[in-house]
């Protein structure tokens, strides 16, 4: 077990209400630069493919350090399969958080609801996230369609789940698709129409996906393949493969992966991107050059001058280099021989 699922990591900040039950919860974690008022809202989802088994603690090394690069950090609990979730009850619980969480924050002195969130998710949770983002899409009537404006501005999904019907297919998660619908696409193709975002696209709103090469749970093929539909449909999508990185990686500040993922929610911030001197582009991640000169970084591990950058970034980015100098993460001979789980990248 990868061991950022049980590392401890500071205690949120506050703990809110969204909704009358139990898991209508959301820890949140304030900037530690910048006014609460000013901090860009990070509203985060997180994974254990939908089931009651995995719960939002294991997404506080995440939050904690963003947090530290001055985002403000809400991870909602939403009810989950094998504990009264699932069909539709997971659905109502992403759609009340999305709804309900900003004015929640902004009551406690956060940004006024109006300023909208970037909405992120790591795996089952880049799926709900990818699909909140997709609900202006609904057909009228349905119960998750907005009445008014959508507060995402920005999608970040780590190593998601984004085509719900191909991780049916391929029974990812030992069949977790079929467990969150009640069955399969053959049986219940209407849900399947409705909570899949890669049958809702455009979602209207830029994403960014990041996967790591050796993820095992679910293939990095999948966010290719979602990358290329959503472009095709008219979205603005950045997406980039992490050489070495496994699925857990990508929510591990301790990670070689950890420069990328913050650069993504850096990317996804414009404001943020540039209050701190970074000016990242908005049509895609930057990628390394094939062959970096020793004495040049590639470009997309650049930083800024130090004085453009608030201390806690600037420690962040420090320490993360030179954990990477010391232990770079590196596919092994044996891990690129594992065979690959299999995915049907045209199944829509």
């Amino acid at each position: 077990m990868h061991d950022v699922l049980s590392r401890p990591a500071p205690p949120p900040d506050e703990t809110l209400r969204y909704g009358p039950g139990p898991d209508h919860v959301a820890s949140v974690w304030w900037p530690r630069s910048g006014g609460r008022r000013t901090a860009t809202t990070v509203l985060f989802l997180h994974g254990g493919f939908w089931r009651a088994a995995w719960d939002r603690a294991h997404a506080g090394p995440l939050a904690a350090a963003l947090a530290g690069a001055g985002f403000t950090v809400c991870a909602p609990e939403f009810r989950r399969t094998g504990g009264g979730g699932g069909w539709p009850a997971t659905f109502d619980d992403v759609a009340a958080a999305v709804d309900a969480l900003p004015a929640r924050l902004s009551d406690l002195g956060g940004p006024p609801a109006v300023a909208g969130l970037v909405l992120a998710g790591h795996s089952a949770g880049g799926h709900l996230g990818l699909w909140a983002a997709a609900r202006p899409r609904l057909p009228a009537g349905s119960r998750w369609r907005p009445a008014g404006p959508s507060p995402i501005r920005a999608v970040v999904g780590l190593a998601a789940v984004s085509d719900l019907t191909a991780c049916q297919d391929e029974g990812l998660g030992d069949g977790a698709a079929r467990a969150l619908i009640g069955g399969s696409a053959a049986q219940h193709p209407e849900r399947y129409d409705q909570g899949d975002p890669a049958r809702l696209l455009p979602l209207g709103v830029p994403v960014r996906l990041l996967h790591g090469t050796r993820d095992d749970r679910v293939p990095a093929a999948m966010s290719r393949s979602f990358a290329d539909r959503a472009r095709a449909a008219g979205d603005e999508v950045a997406w980039r493969e992490l050489p070495g990185c496994d699925h857990f990686d990508l929510i591990d500040p301790e990670s070689a992966a950890w420069p990328a993922v913050l650069n993504a929610f850096l990317d996804a911030d414009p404001a943020l991107a540039s209050a701190v001197g970074y000016g990242r582009s908005r049509t895609k991640l930057r990628k390394p050059p094939a062959a970096p000169s020793p004495s040049r970084k590639p470009a997309w591990r650049r930083t800024p001058a130090d004085g453009a950058l608030p201390s806690s970034v600037r420690a962040m980015i420090r320490l993360t280099s030179a954990r990477d100098q010391a232990r770079p993460h590196r596919a092994t001979a044996d891990s690129l021989a594992r065979p690959r789980p299999r995915y049907c990248s045209t199944r829509l």
